[in-house]
């Protein structure tokens, strides 16, 4: 009979434990065991030096990015929106390792990869965890990542993962395997445990059951939570009329007026970049028709670039409402199959013999996504949980231009990205704001 196995994707951005390798094994009968896989270093792109497979695979995860929103976006109609496409993307690429090559490659495109084997897409991935979680920092007594990336596979007793893939998870995509017994609620207590601690207590229900022929859940948690170099003050925050596409309500604008601000602007829209402390930041997008949705739906890798390589710095004044977001994506499974993703495939059963040794017929069966972002006048927050199911950032700077007058009291688009040295910015989250 065809088993089924339920993949979680979590990502949580606040205060998340990372998991930097496998825990000791415990007894048998305890309702977690690990299995012990010794992982080697992360790879600093740094010292390894310029690498065009890793840029490829970095340029192609924003390329995913986009695609994924511009298909997700669709359907919110007059509501806000949010996803973290990266939560969706480094997963997948980690499943590229367990599938066949004919699937593998047909996965790898529709993960804008094409073209660079498994072991450099592997690499990248390395090189680009090297850089998001500040590795090279870490040695400095005061350091501080406000972003974490964990990820585990959680496998039923009566299952043996296989220990390519197992040491292929560890070394690249810094994966645990930790054995639970499925028949057992200590599953059920084991996977919301673990999706607690990586959210710091935010995320405590992820799943309530687990369906009887459940055999393996894997879960990918993110963290991102940092002050913006720039603060705004809020005592100069205001209340103003927003204009929502259902109408005019009434909104917290935070405020900021100065020299030295990252801004673009052309026919269609105006653009500015809000700059965390420790690097990264979130580009906030004002369409001039006030359409936020075909804005984001337009929006390529390259048009970010474009954006980012002609801002300038500007005087002027920006009033931006403070917000929060919280979207569920229900349908993730039919946009992936949308865009290729070959894992969905009940009769082909892509991912089977990739994961276990035991001969059991796997593929995915569904997507969720839950995800939010809080943004005010400190810094800004973001969450996001997917749930997926299977069965059996100087170069010299031009002088100040003109004054601008950016006022964000219609529907906009958010992205918030981290800086690689392989890709640039990292795109983690997008959004649309169409009622503050």
């Amino acid at each position: 009979m065809r088993k089924r196995i339920i993949i979680f994707f979590l990502t949580g951005v606040f205060m998340v434990m990372y998991i930097t390798g496998c825990q000791t094994a415990v007894e048998s009968g305890d309702p977690i065991s690990a299995i012990q896989v010794e992982e080697m270093p992360l790879i600093n792109p740094r010292s390894e030096g310029e690498d065009a497979s890793a840029s490829a695979v970095a340029q192609g995860a924003n390329d995913f990015a986009f695609r994924l929103s511009a298909e997700l976006v669709q359907d919110v109609g007059d509501e806000n929106f949010v996803v973290s496409p990266y939560s969706v993307w480094l997963p997948l690429a980690a499943l590229s390792n367990a599938t066949t090559e004919v699937y593998q490659q047909e996965l790898l495109m529709a993960l804008g990869i094409s073209d660079i084997n498994i072991e450099d897409v592997n690499q990248a991935a390395a090189r680009m965890l090297f850089d998001l979680m500040n590795e090279q920092e870490r040695e400095f007594d005061d350091y501080h990542n406000p972003l974490r990336i964990a990820n585990a596979i959680f496998v039923d007793h009566s299952r043996t993962t296989r220990a390519d893939f197992a040491q292929t998870f560890m070394d690249f995509y810094r994966g645990s395997v930790l054995n639970v017994d499925f028949q057992s609620s200590d599953a059920v207590d084991a996977v919301n445990a673990w999706a607690s601690d990586n959210t710091d207590g935010l995320i405590t229900d992820l799943v309530q059951e687990f369906n009887p022929d459940t055999v393996g859940a894997i879960v990918n948690a993110i963290y991102f939570s940092d002050s913006w170099s720039w603060e705004f003050n809020p005592e100069r925050t205001i209340e103003e009329t927003f204009y929502s596409p259902s109408g005019e309500t009434t909104a917290s604008f935070m405020v900021r007026t100065g020299r030295d601000q990252r801004y673009f602007e052309d026919d269609s829209m105006q653009a500015i970049r809000l700059s965390f402390q420790t690097g990264g930041g979130m580009y906030i997008l004002l369409p001039r028709s006030g359409d936020a949705v075909g804005l984001l739906s337009s929006m390529t890798n390259e048009s970010f670039e474009y954006i980012q390589s002609s801002a300038t710095l500007h005087e002027g004044r920006l009033l931006l409402p403070r917000f929060s977001i919280e979207s569920t994506l229900e349908e993730l499974a039919e946009t992936l199959e949308m865009l290729g993703v070959p894992l969905f495939d009940e009769n082909a059963a892509p991912l089977t013999g990739g994961l276990f040794y035991e001969d059991t017929y796997v593929w995915l069966a569904s997507a969720l996504q839950k995800a939010m972002i809080e943004v005010d006048e400190q810094g800004a927050t973001a969450a996001a949980v997917t749930l997926m199911e299977l069965e059996d950032e100087d170069s010299d700077e031009p002088e100040p231009q003109e004054p601008f007058e950016m006022i964000c009291n219609s529907p906009f688009v958010f992205i918030l990205y981290r800086r690689t040295y392989d890709g640039g910015n990292q795109i983690l989250f997008t959004g649309v704001v169409n009622q503050p």
